[in-house]
């Protein structure tokens, strides 16, 4: 009898389970598959001074493909972001690599300490870098009384080095947390039996911690180019005409042309392309492993 009962309660669970499914597939249905179904719907609307109608056009897409800027600042994206991704990859990993070796205390320390700077918000650290940056800023005054430098730098700001910079000091906590829990859960006496085996300290790196710790790696990689491609505060406060990049171009068809039908269809061409990104990345790495550390 208990056998027939235990039998009978495994629909139920799978029932309960399905229940619990519910709201989290509800949500991501009005939130994020909704949008982009609105947002390609609207990519062939008609934008006019009179506002945007239903009007089914291609035109949106013809005025991408005439004019040779919108190509020319998707490359530049593109390469910015993963410019940006490797910078913090150089920047996040030896970060990573730190907190993952400290114990007790000083480990939960440093973690607040590299968390801090993301209490604030998102403008507010990008605005941090105008008066670091800018003519009269902490940067050009030390060079100034060290010597080093005669009369202020004018370049330090409004450029794509800016950009870089803005954007590398945003996205170093995606890329430093993901490679931290990968180090963190690695078995260390892994690294002993390397010891005991004769290898080195570069040697064990190379042969057991990186490829041990490549799961974060990918995660943090894919997490700040994703995060890059669809960047517009940092590159419209610190870049600048040169800096400029994707997001900066759709922007202003909300909120200054008015031509909501365009900037949907520029927003949808860069969704397909960082789509197209993931793919090609999925056909190398299985993107579960990517998203949750293999």
């Amino acid at each position: 009898m208990s056998g027939a009962t235990a039998v009978a309660a495994i629909p139920r669970r799978r029932d309960l389970r399905a229940l619990l499914v519910i709201p989290a597939a509800l949500w991501l249905l009005a939130f994020a598959v909704a949008p982009l179904v609105i947002l390609f719907a609207m990519s062939f609307w008609t934008s006019s001074i009179f506002g945007t109608t239903t009007d089914f056009t291609l035109d949106n897409y013809r005025v991408i493909a005439d004019d040779p800027i919108y190509f020319q600042v998707l490359l530049q994206t593109l390469r910015i972001a993963l410019t940006v991704t490797l910078l913090s990859l150089l920047v996040g990993y030896p970060m990573a690599y730190f907190l993952a070796s400290l114990q007790g205390p000083k480990r939960g320390i440093f973690l607040v300490l590299l968390f801090l700077p993301f209490w604030s918000s998102y403008v507010v650290r990008t605005f941090v870098w105008l008066p670091m940056l800018g003519r009269n800023g902490l940067v050009n005054a030390v060079l100034l009384q060290l010597g080093v430098i005669s009369e202020p730098l004018d370049w330090l700001l409004y450029n794509e080095g800016a950009t870089h910079v803005g954007l590398v000091y945003v996205y170093t906590l995606f890329m430093t947390l993901p490679i931290y829990l990968s180090l963190e859960r690695m078995d260390r006496n892994l690294i002993d039996a390397a010891a005991d085996l004769g290898a080195g300290p570069f040697r064990t790196f190379f042969r057991v911690t990186l490829p041990l710790s490549m799961p974060g790696v990918l995660s943090g990689c894919v997490m700040v180019f994703l995060l890059a491609c669809g960047a517009y505060v940092t590159p419209q406060l610190l870049g600048g005409t040169s800096g400029m990049m994707f997001g900066n171009v759709i922007a202003p068809q909300y909120t200054v042309t008015n031509n909501w039908a365009l900037g949907a269809a520029l927003s949808v061409v860069l969704v397909v392309v960082v789509f197209l990104c993931l793919v090609v990345i999925g056909r190398r790495v299985r993107l579960n492993d990517i998203f949750i550390g293999g």
